[in-house]
């Protein structure tokens, strides 16, 4: 049978649109159906690059038997968690309360109204200790509903509190220096000392992580901890985590980086470059890029979500064949399949790491890439009434809601694009965003409808949380003279987190990032010139600065019409740099040699 997933924009439904379970997308249909019915829902979440997700799948969901048992006592809804992060959240959230291995593929059962009873994931076709059979699972599940229903509403009901009542955070003081750098020597005490890294098998990059760690105060009041990321990078840099085209792979299964995990995500990658660029590590950074682009990189701009971890090679399905082989004898084999998703807020993270790395080592193809990918999301990733949606493939926008770190995250990127190409626009538009970040984003309709509890997206997973992508973001808007009012906004983001961030750090790296630089007062340099490669704007560049910005005396002027203060009074006749320290300039110069590289 073809089920109702064929015309869904998600490649990961799509590839489920032949299975013998009647599938339902995420939507109000199902639900009306299940109430009709008085059945459970079966939500199965995952996504297109889920190694599991496919085993599960060819040994589960393409059976005709267990696919009868699910048909009769359930109705099955499949989730793309990269579609509907806030669905993944919830659900992965109540999940926490029936097993400790959580990941993907998730399986959570839910009342009619979706409130989750009993969850789990990866379930095989017979028992494997201690894994029950799934099939066993179904019929477990099928006779508590029928004849102990009362106790499972009861447990779906105490779960939902629960998650309601954990919701709430209690504001604290703004972290000072000593105890960012005290949250920076937790991270740091965590370090693999014989192969980099943090903590054991499997091992992940981390990348929010780094981040904080690679920050300027980190780096002075704690320079063992900085130290330790350092290494993070040039071992996983070394390793089998990092493809020879570039691109690193998901995370290691081995404590010594072998073993990989061979999908490759956006999240990662976009971030990777990042890091590798404040290291210092120019050929990470280029390799990196390099795999944005000619891998992930979609025709009419914007990046895919993933690549994915199997291919088919000699007529059987690999998973990691395809990169076991050296580049030169990959010419010949199918590579692993890209999910095309132009996912908003991941593709903000690629446009800030690409506009930022193309800039500081002159790589225009990287800015005109990230360019093309902020054009492509703000003209298709739009709803009718102009908001930001989830994402898009091929060209059609996705009806997924943007989330808070959607919108926070693709504004962070158009910040970093206006630095980087100097217009002033790209600002405009990023500060629009944050405004409407800032005032709430809406959430998943059904969650709201049927009260769902959603799981704060208080602590980093693969990405910035939420709470963390909006606070660097408003500062990254005050750091570029767009008000005080910004700053204020960033302050309350990290003090509504800031206990749990001080108490578990290594959850917390991308908001304790932006404590840091709230704590320290941004260097802001600004190169006036209409020579955008000669030496001094090259010095401006290349300078340990929050903001390093390159503008003729015309955009600089649009910048401050723009109300963008740094810039005010910097439009001038000549060429000429300045250096300031939180807004108080130094006296100009025109000498490259005058323009300080260490701060």
């Amino acid at each position: 049978m073809t089920n109702r997933l064929a015309d869904t924009l998600s490649p990961y439904l799509r590839a489920h649109a032949d299975n013998p379970v009647d599938w339902y997308p995420w939507g109000p249909e199902a639900f009306a159906e299940a109430q009709r019915r008085d059945v459970p829902l079966l939500i199965s979440i995952g996504y297109s690059t889920c190694h599991w997700c496919h085993v599960m799948a060819r040994e589960s969901f393409a059976d005709p038997d267990t696919a009868a048992l699910i048909n009769r006592d359930f109705v099955a809804v499949k989730v793309d968690r990269e579609e509907h992060p806030d669905v993944d959240g919830a659900y992965m959230a109540a999940a926490s309360a029936f097993t400790q291995n959580l990941g993907w593929p998730l399986t959570a059962f839910t009342t009619p109204q979706g409130r989750t009873f009993y969850a789990g994931t990866y379930w095989p076709p017979e028992a494997r200790q201690p894994m029950p059979a799934f099939r066993d699972v179904l019929a477990a599940v099928q006779e508590a509903w029928t004849l102990r229903r009362t106790q499972a509403v009861e447990s779906a009901d105490a779960v939902a509190d629960a998650l309601a009542r954990a919701a709430h955070s209690t504001p604290a003081e703004l972290p000072d220096t000593a105890s960012v750098a005290a949250a920076a020597e937790a991270i740091a005490a965590r370090e693999d000392t014989l192969f980099g890294g943090f903590g054991g098998a499997p091992k992940f990059p981390v990348a929010t992580t780094l981040s904080l760690l690679q920050t300027p105060l980190v780096r002075r009041e704690a320079p063992d901890a900085a130290a330790s990321a350092d290494r993070a990078l040039a071992a996983m840099a070394a390793s089998a985590l990092h493809d020879a085209d570039g691109g690193f792979f998901r995370y290691a299964t081995q404590r010594d980086w072998t073993v990989p995990h061979y999908e490759r995500m956006l999240t990662d990658n976009a971030q990777l470059l990042a890091i590798a660029l404040d290291a210092g590590d120019e050929a990470t950074a280029r390799g990196v890029a390099d795999f944005l682009l000619r891998t992930l990189g979609r025709e009419g701009g914007g990046f895919g979500a993933a690549q994915d971890s199997e291919s088919w090679i000699d007529g059987a399905r690999s998973e990691g064949g395809y990169y076991l082989r050296p580049v030169d004898e990959r010419a010949g084999l199918e590579p692993p399949a890209v999910d095309g998703k132009v996912i908003t807020g991941w593709n903000g993270l690629a446009i800030a790491a690409l506009a930022r790395a193309g800039a500081a080592l002159g790589e225009t193809e990287w800015v005109e890439a990230a360019a093309s990918a902020a054009e492509a999301v703000g003209r298709v990733n739009t709803d009718s009434t102009g908001a930001l949606v989830r994402a898009s493939l091929d060209g059609v926008a996705s009806a997924a809601v943007a989330t808070t770190a959607d919108v926070a995250l693709f504004a962070e990127g158009l910040f970093a694009l206006a630095v980087a190409t100097g217009e002033a626009a790209w600002a405009v538009t990023a500060r629009g965003l944050l405004e409407r970040a800032l005032a709430g984003v809406e959430r998943d309709p059904l969650l709201t409808e049927h009260g769902i509890a959603v799981a704060p997206d208080q602590t980093d997973g693969d990405l910035p949380s939420g709470a963390a992508a909006l606070a660097s973001a408003a500062l990254t808007a005050w750091r570029l003279g767009a008000g005080d009012r910004y700053r204020q906004a960033a302050t309350e983001q990290v003090r509504a987190h800031a206990a749990s961030a001080l108490a578990l750090p290594f959850a917390h790296g991308s908001l304790l990032r932006t404590a840091a630089g709230l704590i320290d007062g941004p260097r802001q340099i600004v190169v006036v010139t209409e020579d955008p490669t000669g030496a001094l704007a090259v010095a401006g560049r290349r300078a340990d600065a929050d903001v390093a910005c390159v503008v003729t005396p015309r955009q600089a002027r649009s910048f401050a019409d723009a109300g963008f203060e740094l810039f005010e009074g910097k439009g001038g006749a000549g060429e000429q740099a300045f250096d300031c320290r939180s807004f108080v300039c130094r006296l100009p110069v025109v000498d490259p040699a005058e323009l300080p590289l260490a701060r």
